[in-house]
This record gives C-alpha cells, sequence and structure tokens, in this order.
C-alpha cells in the first residue's frame, strides 16, 4: 500500500514528466521510474498463463497507479505516456471500462496512442473493440451489461476512424443491450446501423423480430 506522501509525490511527478510535450522520457526521473514500476509488473505478468488470472492480478496493481493517473488527468498537456496507456488497456482488461473511458477522454483529446506491442495502434480503436468484446463475453454468458459504457465508447469514438466491423460490433451488442432493457426503439437503431456498415454482422433475424415485437407493441398501444 502505498503511503500519502508517496501518493503525493507519484502525482506531483505524473504532472511534471506530462507537461513536457515533447518527451517525458528525457526529462522526468518520475516517468523513468514509473517505467521502471511498470515493466516489473509486466514480467509478473508474463509468468502467469491464465487470462482470468492475469485479469485479477492487473486489478490489484492497478490502485498503484492512481496517483500518477490523476496527477496527469488533472494538469497534463498530452506527453506520450506509456504508463497512462498501458493503465487504460489493464483497466479494459480489469473490466473498468468507466475508468478506461476516463483515460481514453484525455488520450484522444491529445492525440496518445496505445504503447508498443499492443496489436492495435489507435485508441479510439482499440477501446472500441475491447469494450465490444467484453460487453459481447457477458451477454453471451448472461452476465449483466451496462449500457451506459457502450453508449459513452459509441459517443467518444464517433468521429475517430477505425474499420467499420469494429464499429459495427459496438453498435451490435448496444443494441441486443438496450433491447435486453426493453428500450425497443434504440435498439433498432443500433442493430441497423451495425447492419449498414457490416452486412454480415449477424443482425438480420434479430432487426425482424425486433420489429415485429414493435408492431405488437404499436397495437397494444391502440
Amino acid at each position: 500500500m502505498l503511503s500519502p506522501a508517496r501518493r503525493h509525490r507519484m502525482r506531483q511527478q505524473a504532472i511534471d514528466a506530462s507537461q513536457k510535450a515533447d518527451n517525458p522520457q528525457r526529462h522526468a526521473s518520475g516517468y523513468e521510474l514509473m517505467l521502471m514500476k511498470l515493466n516489473d509488473d509486466r514480467r509478473r505478468l508474463k509468468k502467469v498463463r491464465s487470462t482470468e488470472r492475469k485479469a485479477e492480478l492487473k486489478q490489484q496493481m492497478l490502485p498503484e497507479y492512481l496517483p500518477w493517473v490523476s496527477g496527469v488527468l488533472s494538469r497534463g498537456r498530452g506527453a506520450q505516456d506509456a504508463v497512462l496507456m498501458t493503465v487504460m488497456i489493464w483497466r479494459l482488461d480489469a473490466g473498468d471500462v468507466p475508468g478506461a473511458l476516463e483515460i481514453a477522454r484525455y488520450a484522444l483529446t491529445h492525440g496518445l496512442v496505445p504503447p508498443d506491442g499492443f496489436k492495435r495502434d489507435a485508441t479510439a480503436y482499440l477501446l472500441a473493440e475491447e469494450v465490444a468484446s467484453a460487453a459481447t463475453r457477458a451477454w453471451t454468458a448472461k452476465a449483466p451489461v451496462d449500457i451506459d459504457p457502450l453508449l459513452a465508447t459509441l459517443a467518444l469514438t464517433e468521429s475517430e476512424d477505425m474499420p467499420d466491423q469494429v464499429r459495427a460490433k459496438l453498435h451490435k451488442i448496444t443494441g441486443y443491450a438496450l433491447r435486453d432493457a426493453g428500450r425497443t426503439q434504440e435498439a433498432m437503431s443500433h442493430l441497423t446501423r451495425a447492419l449498414q456498415l457490416h452486412d454480415r454482422c449477424g443482425v438480420v433475424k434479430d432487426i425482424e423480430r425486433l420489429a415485429t415485437e414493435m408492431k405488437k407493441q404499436a397495437a397494444a398501444r391502440r
């Protein structure tokens, strides 16, 4: 557990590093220390084979990065930051989508990209795909799916470039979650958009069934 003094020092180091928008690695010893910690934690994670166990380990590690994240988000000027971006990805892996979105807003505003070694080199692309995949896994397992992070991700990435299939996947699971919540009109809008983006995304029958249900609902209100 970090002491209050260590938390304060880490937060201030993050502010100092993030305000050097040219190259924080050259200037900030605090940033270098955080990279060393990050590399140590990555080595710990590499020793774990289970994806589920990796996610649990990331949940345990993430609180130690909170002062750094807080410092960057509060007063950062947009320096590329491998620590911050890795934390965003780890939050996604650990199921903390709202926490990941908090960082993603800053990252997209300043044009930050994922660190080297990640399979997606664009922040919006990575965010949309990971959020959609996690929600789809939860929905398939019949677990609750929170609609708000899905809608927030769609709004945040609306103007960003990514493959149409990825955006379609996000619209599709959003449509399913809205349909399950009884918000049929909104669900239809997202499922239709998914089909427009990717005609093989697998929602044709869902749209047909939803249209039939909506007709029945309309008839019952008459």
